[in-house]
Order: structure tokens, then C-alpha cells, then sequence
């Protein structure tokens, strides 16, 4: 499984079990680096999008189901392994219940972008892998 994940500068991505900030440019560029690879998401996260492709899958049970190679947009968790991360970084800091966990130390970062985002002027993407 790839996770994607947003985060603050503190590694947060929650707060009071709500999504910290969303983007609708971000989610444009997270379906477009997806492509017709399938996605996992939870019933709260597909809220966001306005039409999902039909890639994508929604479940309550999201991360288990999410096979090899597979995507898995998470928002209000962190599971503890993942093949590789995307992780889009807000580069603000924001108040935080839930954090990032996983271990970034046995993962390399093969890419880095910025973009312009509809309500953050700058979003990082970062591409790790195994």
C-alpha cells in the first residue's frame, strides 16, 4: 500500500477528528498522480470530491483492504507500515490531536514539488519510497 497524507510543519493531520485544512487543487493533483491506479479512502475523506473516478474505492475499512501498489488516502490515521508515501505538506502549523507516525527513517525521498494550491500558496508533495 502507497499511503498519502497531509500534514503541518508538526507533522499533524487532525485535529478534534476533523482534517486540518483541504485543498481543492491538491486534490485535483493527488487523483492526477494516482491515475487509474486504485485509491482507498474513507467515507469522510470521499466527502471532499465533488465526482470520484472510478478508481477510487470507499470504505470504512480502507487501510486493510488497500493490496500491493495500491493508494490509501488517510486523513484521521496513520497505520504503521506502507511500501510508500506521498505526503503533501500544508507548510503551516496548525493545532494537531492526531500526528504522522510512521517512521520516515526506513524510507528515501525520490521527489520533491511545490505547487500552488487554491487556499495555501505553497504545498509540498514528497514522494518516499522503500
Amino acid at each position: 500500500m502507497i499511503l498519502i497524507a497531509c500534514v503541518d510543519d508538526n507533522m499533524g493531520m487532525a485535529f478534534n477528528h476533523r482534517r486540518q485544512s483541504q485543498d481543492r487543487v491538491l486534490r485535483q493533483h493527488l487523483l492526477e498522480r494516482v491515475g487509474a491506479s486504485k485509491l482507498w479512502m474513507s467515507p469522510y475523506s470521499a466527502r471532499q470530491f465533488d465526482a470520484l473516478p472510478e478508481n477510487v474505492l470507499v470504505s470504512e475499512h480502507f487501510l486493510p483492504e488497500a493490496g500491493a501498489g495500491e493508494y490509501c488516502f488517510a486523513e484521521l490515521n496513520c497505520p504503521d507500515d506502507a511500501e510508500g508515501i506521498v505526503l503533501y505538506r500544508w507548510n503551516r502549523s496548525y493545532p494537531a490531536d492526531m500526528r504522522f507516525t510512521l517512521d520516515l527513517a526506513g524510507f528515501r525521498l525520490t521527489e520533491q514539488t511545490d505547487f500552488a494550491g487554491f487556499s495555501h500558496p505553497k504545498i509540498t508533495e514528497e514522494i518516499y519510497m522503500k
